[in-house]
């Protein structure tokens, strides 16, 4: 083996623009891999990246998190893996924020949280290499460019969901039909759950019932809360619009025991009581990306069930107009960068 030459697109400053640089990528070392990058998608963390939002950021800094494509090469102590095999790699580390193996929350103490674009260079390139304990193996019926949002927002609505106390039957809201949420209909629908989102005017019914929603609260006219009393309250709200004060307009729509779930991240205070919680035994919490054994199997009841991002590529060259379209709200609902190889 011997390290090879790849493009990628770089941001040589805080809140810089994309350039196009060519690097040398190194052979992988003991425990690691090199891949290929397929495709990457493109996330709204790449954003805080770039900003220098998360400690341990050295630029110049190549970003994504959200990576398919196929192992090229091993390194020593690698097994179960083997040059050819399709593989995803995303935000990992830990199912809740926290690594699994040390239980620091903190990238810059812990060995085992490394997450693309900061402990190692990102998926904005040709190839990348990355610990093989971040790889999940790819399911046949996903095409790269459908499997790499998976490894991020698909993971990080479908883990949340799996782990909740709802059962098939129950009735779950998805709060937000965006990026994430268009993927927490999908999923809520196919795990059996009597589908609510919840969106701002009524444009977005006509998506949420194509997504799988059974019921659309319009919450600029209606009182999100009062409408899923309604419905019997819900088992779970799967927060995923980054938007306080709509999060906390449906905490007294939860049921008996039910739980508001966030993912959609945002510095916005919630406004809740000790009372509004204490009556029905309702909990808030909140979540991020799964590990990569979450990825493998967000991937594969996906593959199963038909479950798809709403994706636009674009190719490696063009990371700066796919970003752009990220940040002001135009992708719908997916950018994705290809590669060609």
């Amino acid at each position: 083996m011997s390290a090879i030459s790849a493009r990628t697109m770089q941001v040589p400053e805080q809140n810089g623009s994309f350039e196009e640089v060519r690097v040398d990528i190194p052979d992988p070392g003991p425990g690691q891999v090199r891949v290929t990058v397929e495709a990457c998608g493109v996330c709204y963390s790449d954003e805080v990246m770039i900003a220098n939002g998360f400690p341990g950021i050295s630029f110049p800094i190549t970003v994504g998190h959200e990576i398919a494509g196929r192992i090229e090469s091993t390194g020593p102590y690698v097994e179960g893996w083997q040059a050819g095999d399709r593989v995803a790699i995303g935000w990992y580390g830990g199912s809740d924020g926290t690594c699994d193996a040390c239980r620091d929350a903190d990238p810059t103490n812990c060995p085992h949280l490394e997450v693309p674009g900061i402990a190692y260079q990102g998926g904005y390139a040709d190839a990348v290499v990355v610990p093989a304990m971040a790889l999940a193996r790819i399911p046949d019926e996903l095409p790269a460019p459908v499997a790499g949002p998976m490894a991020c927002a698909g993971v990080t609505v479908f883990d949340p969901l799996r782990r909740s106390g709802a059962r098939p039957g129950d009735t779950v809201a998805v709060l937000g039909v965006g990026g994430l949420g268009h993927l927490g209909v999908q999923f809520a629908a196919h795990m059996g759950f009597v589908t609510v989102a919840i969106e701002r005017g009524p444009d977005g019914e006509k998506l949420a019932r194509e997504l799988g929603a059974e019921h659309y609260i319009d919450s600029a006219v209606t009182d999100p809360s009062e409408a899923l009393q309604d419905l019997g309250g819900a088992k779970v709200v799967l927060a995923t619009a980054p938007n306080g004060a709509a999060m906390s307009a449906t905490i007294n729509g939860l049921g008996r025991r039910g739980e508001l779930i966030i993912i959609g991240a945002t510095p916005d205070a919630l406004d809740v009581s000790a009372f509004q919680l204490i009556t029905g035994t309702k909990s808030i919490s909140g979540t991020a990306a799964g590990s990569a054994l979450d990825v493998e199997r967000t991937m594969r009841f996906a593959a199963e069930t038909g479950v798809r991002p709403w994706i636009e590529e674009m190719p490696l060259e063009r990371a700066g107009e796919a970003f752009g379209k990220m940040t002001s709200g135009q992708a719908r609902f997916r950018m994705v960068l290809t590669t060609g190889n």
